[in-house]
């Protein structure tokens, strides 16, 4: 008997060792790869992956923010989370309408942040769970605390699909319209900004009539940013 439980004893302590190991592993790794990306462009994403696999190709093209024209940041941010300076990861006001929205039925609204999707972009697998939305709360608080909103707003502009195997900024730009990213015109950055909820269905280049009509919104809404300094986090001067 005393052997047996001496052998419990042992399983039980390795159990513990394991289960400590992996809380460890599961906080500290998190922070260090937040850290070097912090520095260093993110490599592939898990969805750019799947796309490869996908036979859809791979065109990404890194830039650093200064080479993006101030008129996507604005059109992106007028689209996606007009209150990207405000929030610090988590827009509850965006959420809470989100939730009413879908439970009346109809469409289905996200709430999602800019700072929660560049998280779920960089460090996760495309497809919804709760696990996946659990780390994605995590790794949002990280890169609110360690990297900060312009170079969120970097990565993310780097790092979003574009369309079949077109990812970022400079190559959406070069190929839906023949510029780079830093000449981008406000009806182009609006086009670009207005296809992100559909990139392998809508087009940039040559839109239908929803698109034109999304994007003409999106450009009007992007003067407003401008005007009342929504992007300031992000672009040095609102009128920039």
């Amino acid at each position: 008997m005393a052997k047996v439980r001496g052998a419990g004893a042992t399983i039980r302590r390795l159990l513990k060792g394991l289960l400590i190991g992996l809380l460890i592993v599961g906080l500290v790794g998190p922070v260090v790869v937040v850290g070097v990306y912090r520095f260093v462009p993110p490599p592939l994403t898990w969805l750019m992956v799947q796309r490869v696999f996908e036979g859809r190709g791979f065109d990404r093209r890194w830039v650093p923010l200064e080479r993006i024209s101030p008129t996507l940041t604005r059109a992106v941010i007028a689209a996606e989370d007009a209150r990207f300076c405000e929030h610090h990861g988590f827009d509850f006001e965006a959420m809470r309408k989100a939730f009413a929205a879908n439970q009346r039925g109809g469409k289905v609204r996200g709430g999602s942040t800019i700072s929660q999707q560049t998280a779920k972009n960089v460090f996760l697998w495309p497809h919804r769970d709760y696990v996946r939305k659990g780390l994605e709360a995590w790794f949002t608080v990280l890169i609110e605390a360690m990297w900060g909103k312009p170079r969120i707003m970097e990565v993310y502009l780097n790092s979003i699909e574009w369309g079949p195997g077109v990812y970022g900024a400079e190559a959406a730009a070069r190929k839906n319209f023949g510029v780079p990213a830093a000449q981008l015109k406000p009806a182009q950055a609006a086009r670009l900004a207005a296809i992100l909820p559909k990139p392998l269905s809508w087009k940039a280049g040559r839109p239908g009539p929803y698109v034109k009509r999304r994007s003409g919104a999106i450009n009007a809404n992007a003067r407003v940013v401008r005007r009342e300094g929504l992007s300031a986090c992000v672009l040095r001067s609102s009128v920039s």
